[in-house]
């Protein structure tokens, strides 16, 4: 066992011990005498405390705090004038507050020094005001730490603390810098509506419980680079008017991003996130670059303002009803991300889970609603994509290595005659068009999500029109194989709705169709389809 060193400015040394405790109380001497404010007899002590007066600075470095005594000196520093305390320049460094430290609504019209002081009850700062700079450096929190709407004029220097339990700091204002880097939070964190107007500083931070930033206003730069994040992540509504710096940190549960704006941010990431990024409502005002490895990212009427490319590893990506005003790329980034000579590790994503899969097959869910026109998907996976009620989605751009579902294949029943499904990519909508009318003898074809409600369920006239449309697509993209799976889906859709009717019916829309077709290769395999599906001869 180490022996404790004496600190730095004379001590009290009341219980000192040379064989087990030779330090003793490390209390700063109070003026003229030789024991700290805890140790002084009852007359020095009162003595003191009434010399005192509002705006007197003290120091009271490595003094053992009762509650009692606590209360006691700021009653003897209060302003009869608003019925608070007010400290000039405080000297709490290496204090100790065995009971409930209420300092709320004190003003500290000072400089405040609390680094390295133990606090082992509630600590409360409520409404406080620090109009120089706050250093909590190092500080320990045993219990809730309470600094809801406290103001920091100066700056707040907060890193390295440990937080055992809840910390508030729920509509506080930093009008300097406010550094918590590697500060420690075992319990919830909330700073929602809080206002950082410069630097936020919260690099290497540990965040063991939820950690919430909802409404939180940044105007200068946003540090959280290589932040821990154990619970829920919460910026929803959080206003980012500078940069913001997320590289490398890792989110072990999900991280709430809806409706926050991004002013100033050209780069978002990269960040790694075991389970959903939500970016709903969302505003990307500056072109950006997303970089995220996530199980699941949801961008459901997420605004990009100006260009965007999202590079994304494991995720599920829903634009449902996104805003693209400019053009914006859905990439599957094939390599783990970088930043700087660091390469973003992966844990949290690797072993099994509901998201599991290769991390380069990333899924995209929706465009629904989106202006397709600006859409680029680059190596995607679209087995399960939804397209319908996207806008011009003839001009989508599908790069890469672009995977649709197949459609069940073999020998089924098309009212009296007998069909052969061949091999052929089809939409999501077609499988659940299908399943929903499907009959005996119809199998292979999966449900979709409202599988219950004919009304949210694409007829095959709206699926022809998607198939129309992507076929066009394919056609610019130079696309054949493409382009004539999607002619036959265009077919397939114009006959469904006569199947299981007249075999008549059928057969002249088959050959409307077959005339209609292109002398084009992809038109000559879509004929090829067509004839081993239903059995003809050359």
């Amino acid at each position: 066992m180490s022996t404790p060193s004496p600190p730095s400015w004379p001590h009290c040394g009341h219980g000192a011990d040379p064989a087990t405790d030779p330090v003793g109380c490390p209390g700063i001497h109070i003026p003229g005498h030789t024991a700290c404010l805890a140790h002084l007899t009852d007359t020095d002590r009162t003595a003191y405390l009434t010399g005192l007066a509002p705006g007197a600075s003290i120091d009271h470095r490595g003094t053992p705090f009762t509650q009692d005594l606590l209360e006691a000196l700021l009653n003897a520093l209060r302003d009869p004038t608003t019925n608070t305390p007010h400290i000039g320049n405080a000297r709490f460094d290496g204090a100790r507050f065995c009971g409930t430290a209420e300092f709320g609504e004190a003003w500290f019209s000072g400089d405040a020094w609390f680094g390295r002081a133990q606090f082992s009850r509630t600590a409360g700062f409520g409404g406080a005001r620090f109009s120089g700079d706050a250093w909590f450096v190092g500080a320990r929190f045993a219990d809730t730490a309470g600094f809801i709407e406290a103001r920091f004029s100066g700056d707040a220097w907060f890193g390295g603390a440990r937080f055992s339990g809840d910390a508030w700091f729920g509509g506080a204002r930093f009008s300097g810098d406010a550094w918590f880097g590697g500060a420690r939070f075992a319990g919830d964190a909330w700073f929602g509506e809080a206002r950082f107007a410069s630097t936020a500083g919260f690099g290497g931070a540990r965040f063991s419980g939820d950690a919430g930033f909802g409404g939180a206003q940044f105007s200068g730069t946003a540090e959280f680079g290589e932040a821990r994040f154990s619970g829920t992540a919460r910026f929803g509504g959080a206003r980012f008017s500078g940069t913001a710096w997320f590289d490398g940190v890792q989110f072990a549960g999900n991280a709430g991003f809806g409706g926050a704006r991004f002013e100033g941010v050209p780069v978002l990431g990269p960040l790694v996130c075991a389970g959903q990024v939500m970016l709903s409502g969302a505003v990307f005002v500056l072109p950006v670059t997303l970089e995220i490895a996530a199980g699941e990212v949801v961008c459901e009427q997420t605004r990009w303002e100006s260009t965007a490319t999202v590079r994304v590893r494991y995720a599920t990506v829903d634009l449902g009803h996104a805003v693209l005003t400019a053009p914006t790329a859905i990439v599957a980034h094939p390599t783990p991300f970088t930043y700087g000579s660091s390469t973003v590790s992966e844990v949290l994503l690797a072993g099994p889970g509901p998201w599991s899969r290769p991390p380069e097959r990333v899924r995209v869910a929706s465009v629904q609603g989106v202006d397709a026109a600006h859409l680029v998907l680059t190596d995607t996976d679209l087995t399960d994509c939804l397209f319908s009620g996207a806008f011009h989605l003839d001009q989508i751009r599908l790069e890469g290595r672009t995977t649709f579902t197949d459609a069940p294949t073999g020998w089924h029943r098309r009212g009296m005659r007998p069909a052969h499904f061949t091999r052929r990519q089809v939409l999501a909508e077609e499988h659940h068009w299908r399943a929903h009318t499907a009959g005996p003898g119809s199998h292979g074809w999966r449900p979709g999500p409202h599988s219950t409600d004919p009304a949210r369920t694409p007829d095959p006239a709206d699926v022809a029109a998607l198939y129309r449309l992507l076929r066009k697509a394919f056609e610019d993209g130079k696309n054949e194989p493409g382009a004539a799976d999607f002619y036959y889906g265009e077919c397939e859709m114009g006959v469904a709705p006569l199947e299981g009717r007249d075999e008549l019916g059928i057969c002249q829309v088959d050959r409307a169709q077959r005339a209609d077709l292109p002398a084009s290769a992809a038109g000559r395999r879509v004929r090829r389809k067509q004839d081993q599906r239903y059995g003809r001869r050359k």
